[in-house]
């Protein structure tokens, strides 16, 4: 059986660490799944691993650019 557990989380924009509220979906491992903004302002940034968010008003640009000064290129899947 696949169980999935929801937390209200707390992360800061990606760019410049404005505070937003994320319900967050984990498996029964504890690996994140899937997550959602809750907070007016904030969008999801896509990341595989972890659960990131920016503030609507920060361009694609500078998003793509603060994820990958603090995590890394991403690399593409197959």
């Amino acid at each position: 059986m696949n169980k999935k557990y929801t937390k209200g989380e707390m992360h800061g924009c990606i760019v410049c660490g404005k505070l937003y509220e994320l319900y967050v979906v984990y498996n029964a491992q504890g690996k994140f799944f899937d997550c959602k903004v809750m907070s007016a302002g904030g969008k999801r940034v896509m990341h595989e691993h972890r659960p990131l968010v920016a503030c609507e008003k920060h361009s694609q640009e500078q998003i793509e650019s603060a994820v990958v000064k603090v995590y890394g290129k991403q690399e593409e899947e197959d």
